[in-house]
């Protein structure tokens, strides 16, 4: 059973059967995408699936099919002979990944798995997604996690058939990106003496160091690695609150420039902000001008949220900017702030990004809003002229526990559970601001998620009911039976078991939901 399920799905009696002879037929442009399928496949099944002008399995790129939209594909396999076209190779991509869906699921693992027959289901599937913005976010910032499984998330969010890793890379308790002007930002930014273990407010710490960042080099290879597999990286840099870890590196650019600030070892928000003067500007317009020249993306995410104006409620410096800028007061410095640091991102081609707080009317109608505390901030940032991610926490932050279980594991206070998320609707067709909504992605926030391990056990399979959620349209996939998401979702467990997946199953439907084929 596939996740998400197609937009068509016709099933046939009988299979097709890859073998060491099988071959690929190629089409101009379609080699990125034939070599994709041959490194997801070999390492279980050893099939070498080479290049031959009478191969039984097609890829074509044929413009024709415009019909499918930038990320479409139609998949038909036969007896004999297996079809898979797109109007772009980024549909061939996620039909590559319908066709490892479709193998057994052994097909996945990454070693070799013997005395399976590699069967394709017969097929015809007519796909493409709901939304352009498909995705989710990886906190990197409150636990670093290594490039090795930044890479690997990569490669479960593209199985997904999700096209962005929204990549936190700053935050309070640590900086990941170097910044060649700047070494202290991952010197001294990059470490903290201790975490805090438990809630805010009512945990311990734990007395071990914390830290880590990426080179340059591992960034721009996994911006490449992604691109590969048809997803986009969207970095953000958090401004001008959630930057203690900067501040720690560089103490004049706070609010108290005689001050010395560590890395915060806390959870929670922090009162350190960012001071509003022309210093802290220029390094932003430096941390970003590094950022544009790693990261290729079109959106480039400057936070905005949760920014206490306390500092700047006492600060003279900031009440005299304030006044200077006639502004009401000193609450609409953060507004002040981003409203800068958009239009250095527009002036240089590129998209900014912020959470709903930064919205507030004080960025461009070009800047997109990710609303993250309600549906009414959908509808508010829409009115005013900003595209949106819809991000409500309630549906997309899981970083909450799934349920209320004292089993699960330490998680933020409330639950997110996987309901709540099967057959969500990011963009109701009543609403007024349906035609405003890009799409929606999925927060993994790492304040109690230190392993990947951690990551993947928060993610799946909630992250698959998010997947589905942003392809499928809505009121497509049936409420129950063999194609409910439930039922797929048992099925999927097969594949993330076989990928090594640290995950939880969801509860199997009753029996008479669950006879289905394969598929």
């Amino acid at each position: 059973m596939l996740i998400p399920l197609p937009r068509q799905l016709l099933e046939r009696a009988g299979h097709f059967t890859l073998t060491p002879d099988t071959a690929l037929r190629l089409t101009p442009g379609t080699e990125p995408v034939a070599e994709l399928l041959r490194a997801t496949l070999a390492p279980a099944t050893g099939l070498p699936l080479p290049a031959s002008a009478d191969g039984r399995i097609s890829l074509v790129v044929d413009r024709a099919l415009a019909g499918l939209g930038p990320e479409g594909y139609g998949l038909t396999v036969g007896g004999e002979a297996v079809l898979l076209r797109a109007a772009t190779a980024a549909g061939l991509r996620h039909g590559v990944q319908t066709l490892r869906q479709l193998l057994p699921p052994a097909a996945l693992g990454a070693r070799p798995a013997r005395g399976i027959a590699w069967r394709l289901p017969r097929v015809e599937i007519t796909d493409r997604p709901r939304f352009p913005w498909r995705g989710a976010l990886l906190d990197v910032a409150r636990h670093f996690q290594p490039v090795a499984f930044v890479r690997r998330f990569v490669d479960l969010l593209a199985l997904h058939k999700l096209n962005v890793l929204h990549l936190h890379l700053t935050d309070d308790q640590g900086w990941r990106m170097p910044v060649a002007a700047h070494p202290a930002l991952t010197e001294v930014g990059g470490w903290r003496a201790e975490s805090m273990v438990g809630r805010a407010g009512s945990g311990r710490f734990d007395g071990v160091p914390h830290g880590g960042h990426y080179t340059r080099g591992e960034l721009t290879e996994l911006v490449a690695y992604a691109a590969e597999r048809g997803v986009t990286v969207v970095p953000e840099i958090e401004l001008p609150g959630h930057t203690r870890a900067l501040l720690a590196a560089y103490p004049h650019l706070g609010n108290d420039p005689g001050r010395r600030l560590p890395v915060w070892t806390e959870w929670g928000v922090c009162p350190n902000v960012l001071g509003p003067h022309d210093a802290a500007l220029d390094v932003c317009r430096d941390v970003l001008a590094e950022v544009m020249d790693v990261f290729p993306a079109e959106h480039v995410h400057i936070g905005g949220d949760e920014c206490p104006t306390t500092e700047w409620e006492t600060s003279p410096a900031a009440l005299a900017r304030a006044r200077a800028e006639g502004l009401a007061g000193p609450a609409a410095l953060r507004g002040w702030f981003l409203r800068r640091m958009a239009t250095f991102l527009l002036d240089n081609g590129r998209t900014p990004v912020s959470w709903d707080e930064g919205e507030d009317g004080a960025l461009p109608p070009e800047a997109v809003t990710m609303t993250w505390r309600s549906g009414a901030q959908t509808a508010r940032a829409a009115a005013r002229g900003h595209r949106v991610i819809a991000t409500p926490w309630d549906r997309t932050y899981l970083d909450y526990p799934r349920s209320a279980d004292p089993r699960e594991p330490l998680g933020q206070d409330g639950v997110v559970p996987l309901e709540a998320i099967a057959g969500w609707d990011p963009a109701p067709a009543d609403a007024p601001h349906a035609d405003a909504v890009l799409g929606t992605q999925a927060q993994l926030w790492t304040e109690f998620a230190p392993t990947p391990a951690d990551v993947e056990y928060l993610a799946f399979p909630r992250l698959a009911a998010l997947a589905e959620a942003a392809w499928s349209p809505a009121g497509a996939v049936p409420a129950h039976g063999a194609r409910s998401l439930t039922a797929r979702l048992v099925r999927h467990g097969a594949r993330l078991d076989a990928l090594g997946v640290h995950h939880r199953a969801p509860r199997r439907p009753p029996a008479h939901q669950d006879n289905a084929p394969l598929t």
